[in-house]
């Protein structure tokens, strides 16, 4: 049994801090100062959608802690960084497929007769907004997306387009202002900018949706931050309030053709994760001529400072010291992380702050490094893996409809869920937590059937039935891409706690 002494409780302390940032909410401490380059959440899975099976969607969840009231300057990506989609169709730890996406902001500079003057207005928008080039919307946000195979700086690339008349770049939607800025409704003006896309060197066609959506992650973010105050063996479903549900994200959302992403060989486990880049330097500029984006000139090699695959890996595995580091490491690097897989600090931590409860000591946590960095034998690890952390999905593996999703995943027996990809429902909080105090050492057989280097003797006894007391399903979820639901709007106003005198 450990004993909780003031060193030790201040390492509690920090860690403890380290999990109240959601699956990737300000998890480094450099990335918190860059929100706009910070990524959130990463999902893949095999869509569920009718008639789409034959297709994998990947979203990218950027910007954190979005309140709806964000005016008058909502949220954009920024003009000035770079933001990624990578795919390993091999199992090398290497980057094979690129997705690329650079934004543009143009203010229109609307501006108002205000006596014998031309005076520009402070607001996002003039009036109304209808459609996607409504002349009312007073900012317009525009992108671009290059296909790259090969190496994501060197590799061949070619321009992800439109199918049919455009020219190269597509529309953002401006976020949810408010009801009285979309009289036809959010949720149709933003429908207007899910494309059909025309993909380098594939004969299928793809889906794409780049904008704002509700927040679609979910947790009990104040009760982790008190020092876990919450019952771990607790309810799993309404136990606490999901802190998150009065936010919104900014996604980046794809639909792939399997066909076109998959590697030449027989092996349909391919693996995926995204990340943010900015240039290495930037001078600021504190009297912009004019336009938005001009506040620094920036130049340089695009440097790395996001990276999100596996969900709460940087949280909740890497330690303080290396935060920052493993944000900027591609996962061809990760050799240099594996101590905090094999032998991690949560399950210890939890130990410590709840007596009763037993932490595994099956070192070198084996299980962990088939969770985090090879997959699992049988469900999502590729033939010739090199052990690298990145979210890996068996493309073979048929996905399951809505109705008939576990949010609990592989562990509860839905095998096309979580940690095989991660759909928008999966739990990962729990199924984490549980993966980190030994439920796949309990799972496996005394053969050792998942690989996972242990046995059930090895798992500590009682319930593992571990849980943040927060719990969603797919029904919370669009069952058609991009799966994310409408964002809440800025008029958005929760009404006060009970008993408040607010």
């Amino acid at each position: 049994m450990k004993h909780l002494s003031g060193l030790t409780a201040a390492l509690v302390a920090l860690c403890a801090a380290t999990l109240s940032h959601a699956s990737s909410h300000r998890e480094a401490p450099f990335i918190a100062g860059l929100p706009k380059v910070d990524a959130t959440d990463f999902y893949m899975f095999r869509s569920y959608e009718a008639g789409r099976a034959g297709f994998v969607t990947m979203i990218a969840n950027y910007m954190p802690f979005q309140d709806p009231q964000g005016g008058p300057n909502f949220h954009m990506f920024d003009p000035k960084a770079l933001y990624e989609i990578h795919v390993d169709n091999n199992g090398d730890g290497a980057e094979d497929l690129t997705l690329q996406f650079q934004f543009n902001n143009r203010s229109l500079d609307q501006a108002l007769p205000v006596g014998n003057r031309m005076t520009p207005i402070p607001l996002i928008n003039s009036g109304t907004i209808t459609d996607r080039n409504d002349p009312q919307l007073n900012v317009r946000e525009t992108y671009s997306v290059q296909l790259v195979r090969g190496d994501r700086r060197s590799g061949t690339r070619a321009a992800v387009t439109e199918v049919g008349p455009g020219d190269g770049r597509f529309v953002k939607p401006v976020d949810n202002i408010g009801e009285k800025s979309f009289p036809s409704g959010y949720a149709a003006y933003a429908a207007q900018h899910l494309y059909d896309v025309a993909l380098p060197g594939c004969t299928e066609r793809g889906r794409m949706f780049v904008g704002q959506r509700k927040e679609s992650f979910y947790i009990a973010v104040g009760r982790t931050f008190d020092l876990l105050n919450l019952n771990p063996l607790g309810p799993e479903v309404n136990g606490n309030n999901n802190d998150l549900e009065a936010k919104n994200v900014s996604t980046i959302a794809v639909e792939l053709p399997i066909s076109c992403i998959r590697g030449a060989g027989a092996d349909p486990v391919i693996g995926a994760y995204t990340t943010a880049s900015v240039r290495q330097s930037r001078l600021i500029n504190p009297t912009p001529e004019s336009g938005l984006g001009n506040a620094s000139q920036d130049g340089g090699a695009w440097t790395q400072v996001s990276r999100l695959g596996m969900p709460l890996v940087n949280e909740v595995v890497i330690g303080l010291p290396d935060k920052d580091r493993f944000n900027a490491a591609e996962p061809t690097g990760d050799g240099q992380f594996l101590n905090y897989v094999t032998h991690p600090a949560l399950p210890e931590l939890v130990e410590i702050l709840f007596p009763s409860v037993q932490a595994p000591n099956n070192f070198p946590r084996t299980d962990l490094v088939a969770a985090f960095l090879t997959g699992i034998r049988g469900v999502n690890q590729p033939n010739n893996v090199v052990a690298s952390e990145m979210l890996r999905l068996n493309t073979s593996t048929p996905p399951a409809a809505a109705a008939q999703q576990n949010p609990l995943g592989v562990i509860a027996g839905d095998v096309a869920g979580f940690p095989n990809g991660r759909r928008p429902a999966d739990d990962v909080v729990d199924v984490s937590l549980r993966v980190a105090m030994g439920v796949l050492c309990r799972l496996t057989t005394n053969e050792d059937t998942l690989g996972v280097g242990c046995r059930p003797v090895d798992a500590p006894s009682g319930s593992l039935n571990y849980t943040d007391g927060v719990r969603k399903q797919a029904r919370d979820y669009g069952r058609a891409f991009p799966y994310l639901v409408t964002p809440l709007p800025g008029n958005f106003n929760p009404p006060p706690p009970p008993g408040s005198t607010n």
